[in-house]
């Protein structure tokens, strides 16, 4: 395939993704982080594929039952080889590259998992000095013990880059194995780049990875895009201004803890950093590969998780993706719902288009409604739980306004569009049941 046809910013609106030259909104669920470990891989790519979902989380980890370390045991010791790649590990990984290509499903790796290195994970992890024949604790400065959480930053496995420790016992380890998986990524035309999983480690660390990634992919002819994910769940926190502020370093924002907020709150940052990166003059998407709650989870209730996915992609995101259980919906019947719904809206409303105008509504509470728009000519408004509003359209001038309505959870449109009645420059938005998910679609016709 064509460099053209990679997956990359869009040309008219750098805020979305193109690929394969055409505009392309990311919305997933799945039920695994680690998606290309779990065994009916096929199967669960198909359901996404099927509903409309396009986006998938890859974290490149082997922490759970089943899962599968990326290197090699030695036979006479049972430890593992760090110079032999895992070849098991490694055929998953690309049958996995070829299904999600099959499916046109963009693929956002995370190169290192934090949580695989420390506690109950670093004791099977192989870059333990424990568990491998090519360092001891000694000779690698790798502790065998790490009881505390990995925000604690206990593990100098996240110090080895030149800038910071430079480990030569252990980094060399490190490098191939990130040549490891380049070897085979850089061959596919869907994945995106990112260095951890919400890191809060030392930002020289992640940069050592992206301009390691950018440099061989330059050696091999390709373009790659990548960005980091920070830990700080407040998106205007110092972390984030890593990514914000240097758009020379990273070619996209991940905004995934940013999920961590509820109601207008989590509306208004995404848009603070809309701002944000419009004032730096370099446009970049905006993506968010983790939208959390779920009632089994601690970070959010499964209302939540389905008002954070509208708002994120309203809001002018270029991806939006159900978590994994127990935290997230994953790809359950609520989550399939809500992905099959945002299709049905944005084949009749293009985003690519629009903006985030929420400052169209009035006669709102705080999280009645919300709205994207191109003034004067269509308008998407989402009601987490049913509404009355209003919404100015002078823009529209003269022209007359119909309104349809999508019952999400029932993915439904719920008739034919009606005349709307415009009074002083507004039109009244009344949901068709006064409770439930709806999304309105308002068209200036003639």
């Amino acid at each position: 395939m064509s460099e053209a046809d990679r997956i990359q910013p869009y040309t008219a609106n750098p805020f979305y993704w193109q690929y394969k030259g055409q505009p392309v909104l990311l919305l997933g669920g799945s039920r695994e982080d680690n998606l290309f470990q779990i065994p009916d891989i096929a199967d669960h790519l198909a359901l996404l594929a099927a509903v409309g979902g396009n986006y998938v989380r890859c974290t490149m980890s082997s922490r759970d039952p089943g899962d599968v370390w990326p290197f090699e045991r030695d036979p006479s010791t049972g430890l593992y080889d760090l110079a032999r790649p895992g070849k098991a590990y490694w055929d998953r990984f690309r049958r996995f590259l070829d299904l999600t290509a099959a499916h046109d499903i963009v693929v956002q790796i995370e190169m290192w998992d934090r949580f695989d290195f420390a506690r109950e994970p670093w004791q099977a992890n192989p870059y333990n000095p424990r568990n491998n024949i090519n360092y001891t604790e000694a000779e690698s400065g790798l502790k065998t013990e790490i009881t505390t959480h990995p925000g604690r930053r206990e593990s100098a496995f996240f110090r080895t880059v030149p800038a910071l420790e430079h480990n030569a016992t252990v980094l060399p380890y490190q490098e191939a194995q990130v040549e490891a998986l380049l070897a085979i990524s850089l061959a596919y035309d869907h994945v995106l780049y990112c260095m951890d999983n919400e890191t809060n480690e030392s930002p020289v660390w992640g940069l050592y990875w992206s301009d390691a990634i950018k440099r061989r992919a330059r050696e091999v002819g390709v373009s790659v895009y990548t960005t980091e994910m920070w830990d700080d769940h407040d998106l205007l926190g110092p972390e984030h201004a890593n990514t914000l502020d240097h758009p020379e370093r990273y070619d996209f924002v991940d905004v995934s803890q940013n999920n961590h907020q509820v109601g207008f709150e989590h509306w208004q940052k995404p848009q603070e950093i809309r701002s944000r990166i419009l004032a730096s003059g370099r446009i970049r998407p905006m993506n968010s590969v983790k939208v959390y709650g779920a009632n089994t989870g601690q970070y959010g209730t499964t209302r939540d998780a389905q008002e954070r996915f509208w708002r994120n992609i309203l809001g002018g995101l270029a991806g939006s993706r159900f978590h994994r259980p127990d935290s997230g919906l994953g790809l359950n019947p609520i989550a399939q719902a809500h992905i099959r719904s945002m299709r049905m809206l944005t084949a009749a409303f293009d985003v690519f288009t629009a903006e985030p105008h929420t400052e169209l509504i009035s006669m709102r509470s705080r999280n009645e409604a919300y709205c994207m728009a191109r003034p004067g000519a269509a308008y998407a408004v989402f009601f987490p739980d049913g509404g009355d509003v209003r919404l100015s359209v002078s823009d529209a001038g003269a022209r007359d306004l119909t309104v349809r309505w999508l019952e999400i959870r029932q993915s439904r449109w719920s008739g034919d569009p009606i005349p709307l009645a415009v009074e002083q420059g507004s039109v009244r938005l009344v949901t068709p049941t006064e409770e439930g998910y709806w999304a309105a679609l308002i068209t200036a016709v003639g």
